[in-house]
């Protein structure tokens, strides 16, 4: 039925889990005595977003059937014409982000509770991702700027607490707080751009801004040749570049593997990650009107596609070869939105959400039947030991590689047909990223695939240094946990398959893994999904000519047995296979062969020691020297004990002034008197002056 949603009901999404945060966090903790104990902190936190994933569900279907609503639940302040409000903006869009969002916490909330139920943080942990799922639903809910700003920050800071979970721990000490210093430096541009927009539209609501664009399409920025708009989306985009881990803001991903797996499922799947390729596909109305920033776009999502794929093929850390993969496909659906194919970056972000859940809580069951140990050169075989955990896992890398009929294909294969579609500048690179990063997605997901769950059994054996290696400590994280001192398999113990609370979200997950492209690609491409609420320029034709070629997904999934891209995912697994089944001694030969190359991907393009260096230290050289110039020769030496040299100086000469005899006195007086006669009395004129 068309209409309007109910405000009161919209609510409730939001506020469960808040409440169930608020239960866990208070009562379940170390605040308030842990009155609660586990099982109610789980339970509330649980039933808290099951009941906002009901209510979202249901606001989708409402939404389907043409319903809406827009408008302001709470005016916090008023200054003259600016109002700063709380408000929702329910269309398709925020629908459909609803439900990924909570589906997904929810999975993640059911599997932590086997996952996390040995940690002496359990309550404290739910309570944080059931706040972090609030965050995420009060920023994709919003229907103005401030309470946009309020959900970016937020998530921010929960997921500062999330990767910085085992506070006792150095690693997570400096991975978290590298994730929050280099988010502020996406925020700063984020917190401009909409400052620039509020300036000269006027308002912080949405679709009061949106109806101004062609106003401001116009303006300049004062004092430069620049388009205003232009200044405004790339101040947004950069906000996305650190929150959705861009290059060259995307170094704090890989290190906030410190945090629970659970949290890497939850940050890198559906929320925190996603925020910026859900913002920019919100502001389409304005990313339009300015080709150089679409341009701007496209080129950093090709650069972070194609270069942190690269960077996964080296990986030894389960996790961090997942995270790797979730940075170059962030970068998909980047160059997605610098082709103005909005709803297919949107798309590409609802499958992503589901099979890069599965790939993390895969990797975390792995970890679980390997005794918290995550360096897969000391795993292999697993597929007999952990059946569920095998399939689940290989549904997610199938979907992620991009293959027919699976839904990651849907998705995949219609950003690279968009890239061919659009003719921006940096087109030609992009189209070369995207293809090339096919190749190298199969490659590293198959090589860890391959090397987890079969060939040769190689746990209960001495393990690598390298697990030991500055990026993770497995006895850090199994001490972190409450097991004892030993990680991995002793000599003659054997994998084992999780418990039902940890499968049942591998299954769960796997369904629209599978499936959900299939079902979608149709209505949320190319047809009135996206209606009045994503907006593409008549000159921009990637999706008309998508839509022109379409002829049902079945058909799609057909043409893609004989597409490129199937090709080069085919010799990316093909190559895999060989390498580390087949013949293992090659990788090592090419990292021989290829030393420097190696080296270079090693140190992940040398991007932390540049950083280090130049903003690090150059900071601290920079304080340094203000502490030198400006705290001790400015402020210490001049003002203070200059001041106080001025003062002594000027008190000897005064001083000298007052002898104490009469006859000076006398005389300064009578120079006072002849100083006011000739100040104030006028002088005869004299017969010579005429």
């Amino acid at each position: 039925m068309a209409g309007q949603l109910n405000p009161n009901l919209l609510l409730v999404v939001p506020l469960a889990p808040l409440v169930g945060a608020a239960i866990a966090g208070l009562f379940g903790t170390r605040f308030f005595g842990n009155v609660i104990g586990r099982r109610v902190s789980h339970t509330a936190t649980i039933l808290g977003v099951l009941i906002a994933l009901i209510v979202s569900i249901q606001t989708l279907m409402a939404v389907l059937d043409g319903a809406s609503f827009n408008g302001t639940l709470y005016t916090w302040l008023t200054v003259g014409s600016l109002k700063m409000e709380v408000g929702f903006l329910i269309d398709s869009l925020t629908a459909m982000m609803m439900c990924v969002v909570t589906f997904v916490s929810l999975m993640v909330h059911v599997y932590s509770v086997g996952y996390m139920r040995e940690d002496e943080g359990y309550n404290r942990f739910f309570s944080y991702i059931s706040l972090f799922t609030f965050s995420m639903l009060m920023l994709v809910m919003s229907n103005n700027f401030l309470q946009l700003f309020f959900g970016w920050e937020a998530v921010g800071l929960v997921s500062y607490l999330l990767i910085g979970f085992y506070y006792t721990k150095p690693t997570a000490i400096v991975a978290n707080m590298k994730a929050f210093l280099v988010n502020r430096v996406g925020d700063f541009g984020f917190i401009l751009g909409i400052g620039l927009l509020m300036a000269y539209a006027g308002s912080m609501n949405y679709q009061e801004v949106f109806a101004k664009k062609e106003a401001l399409a116009t303006l300049m920025l004062p004092g430069t040749g620049w388009m205003l708009v232009t200044v405004a989306c790339i101040c947004l985009f950069i906000g996305a570049m650190g929150k959705s881990a861009q290059f060259p803001l995307h170094v704090w991903l890989p290190d906030s593997m410190e945090g629970p797996t659970p949290i890497s499922a939850l940050i890198h799947a559906a929320t925190m990650v996603t925020a910026g390729i859900f913002m920019v596909a919100r502001m389409s109305p304005l990313f339009e009107l300015s080709d150089m920033a679409l341009s701007f776009i496209l080129v950093i999502g090709s650069i972070t596609a194609l270069f942190m794929g690269f960077l996964g093929i080296i990986q030894t850390d389960i996790k961090r070869v997942v995270a790797y993969s979730t940075l170059s496909q962030l970068g998909y659906m980047t160059v997605a939105l610098g082709c103005s194919a909005y709803s297919i970056a949107v798309f590409h972000l609802m499958t992503h959400a589901f099979f890069k859940a599965l790939l993390f809580l895969g990797a975390g069951s792995v970890i679980v039947g390997m005794h918290h140990d995550q360096d897969i050169r000391n795993m292999g075989g697993l597929r007999k030991y952990m059946p569920i955990t095998w399939i689940t896992s290989l549904v997610g890398s199938l979907a992620l590689i991009g293959t027919p009929f699976f839904s990651g294909f849907y998705s995949k294969d219609s950003i690279i047909e968009a890239v061919a579609a659009t003719h921006l500048p940096g087109a030609g690179f992009a189209q070369f990223s995207v293809l090339a990063g096919v190749f190298v997605t199969a490659f590293y997901s198959f090589r860890m695939y391959f090397i987890v769950f079969h060939g040769k059994e190689r746990f209960g054996q001495p393990h690598h240094a390298a697990a030991h290696d500055d990026h993770h400590d497995a006895k850090d994280d199994a001490h972190a946990h409450g097991h004892d001192e030993h990680h991995g398999l002793a000599p003659g113990q054997k994998p084992h398959e999780s418990p039902w609370v940890i499968t049942l979200p591998l299954v769960l997950l796997a369904i629209p893994s599978a499936l959900i492209g299939f079902l979608t690609i149709e209505p949320m491409l190319f047809g009135d999904f996206f209606k009045n609420v994503i907006f593409v320029n008549e000159a921009h034709h990637a999706m008309e000519e998508l839509r022109n070629e379409f002829h049902g997904p079945l058909q799609m999934a057909l043409h893609g047995l004989t597409s490129l891209p199937f090709w080069l995912a085919v010799a990316g697994v093909a190559s895999s296979y060989y390498f580390y089944l087949i013949n293992p001694k090659v990788p090592a030969l090419i990292k021989q062969k290829c030393g420097p190359i190696y080296t270079l991907l090693e140190n992940k393009y040398y991007l932390d020691k540049f950083n280090e260096v130049v903003f690090a230290k150059g900071a601290i050289a920079i304080g340094s020297g203000f502490s030198r110039f400006g705290d001790r020769v400015l402020i210490d030496g001049v003002v203070v004990n200059g001041s106080a040299r001025v003062v002594g100086w000027l008190s000897t000469v005064i001083r000298k002034l007052q002898s104490g005899y009469i006859y000076h006195y006398a005389f300064v007086m009578i120079l006072g008197v002849l100083g006011f006669l000739m100040a104030f009395l006028p002088f005869p004129r004299f017969p010579f002056n005429q």
